[in-house]
């Protein structure tokens, strides 16, 4: 599994890619939340981003009001700031929300390590995926996600995954060796 803790190679990468690290570095924002191990996950990482993708930072919080203080303190002021409490899937959630450095952020933060949230799981496969599909996966994802499509829903369609629900059939091509996923794929796209 991909390491996506260092962000150093957004300043190396598109144009977007570089826009976003401008934003991060301007915030200060991973050092700010650096307690909460944080994460960018996402589709800029990716670099299948469509002109309204936020920046999505993923962190683990063991106490989500703490976190949300935290946060408030240093971001409370800004335009649209928003925080939303809920539970996923029984795991107790804290989504904020506001936009600075001419990107909206959403902050997301439970009371799992980051490497085991599915946002990161996720980017994870997905960026496996992409490694598969090369070009053509990268332009027909991002044609999907312009026409509107999620990006869980984005990859399913695109790679032909199998099951109803997409974010859960993600999950369960986490454990494919690379040659196993390489043939899955294969076999995705002839049904």
């Amino acid at each position: 599994m991909r390491t996506w803790h260092d962000l150093s190679s957004l300043g190396r990468g598109t144009l977007r890619q570089k826009a976003a690290w401008e934003a991060i570095q301007k915030t200060h924002i991973m050092e700010i939340l650096s307690v909460y191990r944080p994460v960018l996950a996402g589709t800029i990482p990716l670099d299948i981003d469509v002109k309204q993708s936020d920046l999505d930072i993923i962190c683990e919080s063991h106490n989500l009001k703490q976190f949300e203080q935290a946060v408030r303190t240093v971001f409370g002021c800004l335009h649209g700031f928003e925080v939303t409490h809920l539970d996923i899937k029984s795991i107790p959630t804290c989504v904020i929300q506001f936009l600075t450095a001419d990107f909206w952020f959403e902050l997301f933060a439970q009371p799992v390590a980051v490497e085991k949230q599915n946002a990161y799981r996720h980017m994870d496969i997905e960026a496996r995926l992409l490694e598969i599909g090369g070009l053509n996966a990268y332009q027909h994802i991002r044609a999907l996600k312009q026409s509107g499509i999620k990006t869980e829903p984005a990859f399913a369609q695109y790679f032909h995954i199998p099951g109803d629900d997409p974010y859960e059939a993600l999950l369960q091509v986490e454990l494919l060796t690379e040659q196993e996923l390489r043939e899955r794929v294969q076999l995705w796209q002839k049904d």
